[in-house]
C-alpha cells in the first residue's frame, strides 16, 4: 500500500528558513503513477483548533500552486517518478506553525491538483511533521 513519510521538522526563529522532505513508496504499481503523470502531490497543515488548509500542491505535469499566503516563500518541488516531495520553506512567520502533512492522490488532472489546494482531499497522506516558528 501507499506510504507517505515527513522528516525536515522542527523549531526555527520567525524569518527563517526549513525544508520538509517526503518520502513515497508502495504507488509505482498504481494508475496514475505508473502509467503517466496523472496524479496530484501536496502539502497541507493543520493547526491546533484550526482547520487543515492546503499550503501547495504540484501536478504530475509539474505544474505548482501554492495558498496565496505562502506565495514567494515557499516552493514545493519533486523527484524524478513522483518518489519524493520536497517543501522548502522560507521567511517563516508565527502563523506558519502546524504539523505539515504530505499527501498523494492518483487520476488527477493539473486542473483537479490545483482545486484539491483548497479541497485538502487526497487518498493518502503522511504522519505529519511539526514546524514551530517562535
Amino acid at each position: 500500500h501507499v506510504q507517505l513519510v515527513e522528516s525536515g521538522g522542527g523549531s526555527v526563529q520567525a524569518g527563517g528558513s526549513l525544508r520538509l522532505s517526503c518520502e513515497l513508496s508502495g504507488h509505482t504499481d498504481i494508475s496514475g503513477y505508473s502509467d503517466g503523470n496523472y496524479y496530484c502531490l501536496g502539502w497541507f497543515r493543520q493547526a491546533p483548533g484550526k482547520e487543515r488548509e492546503g499550503v501547495a500542491n504540484i501536478a504530475g505535469d509539474g505544474a505548482t500552486y501554492y495558498r496565496d499566503s505562502v506565495k514567494g516563500r515557499f516552493t514545493v518541488s519533486r523527484g524524478d517518478g513522483g518518489n519524493t516531495l520536497t517543501l522548502q520553506m522560507t521567511g517563516l512567520k508565527l502563523e506558519d506553525s502546524a504539523t505539515y502533512y504530505c499527501a498523494t492522490t492518483t487520476r488527477s488532472s493539473s486542473a483537479d491538483c490545483r482545486g484539491r489546494l483548497s479541497r485538502v482531499d487526497f487518498t493518502y497522506q503522511g504522519r505529519g511533521t511539526q514546524v514551530t516558528v517562535s
